[in-house]
């Protein structure tokens, strides 16, 4: 089983998906992905234009999970503590 430091973001304690990051790595992935939000947002609002709005947040939401899927724990439903 791979060490839990290496993981850039943890896994959530209840629900299913990932927390806020735990390593450098992680928080850059987040600033560059909030960047984007806002650059989308500026060069093609929302009233403007807001298929290629969608679109592009979709595909940057798409690529910040990519990034969770790749580098954070194995996501599944958690209850809080895990029982062993």
């Amino acid at each position: 089983m791979p060490r839990s430091d290496k993981y850039w973001f943890p896994a959530k304690r209840y629900g299913w998906g990932w927390g806020l990051p735990l390593t450098w790595q992680g928080w850059v992935a987040l600033v560059v992905y909030i960047l984007s939000i806002c650059l989308i947002a500026v060069f093609f609002e929302p009233h403007g234009h807001p298929f290629i709005f969608a679109g592009l947040v979709i595909l940057a939401t798409l690529a910040l999970t990519a990034v969770c899927w790749l580098k954070g724990e194995p996501p599944r439903w958690r209850w809080g503590k895990d029982r062993q």
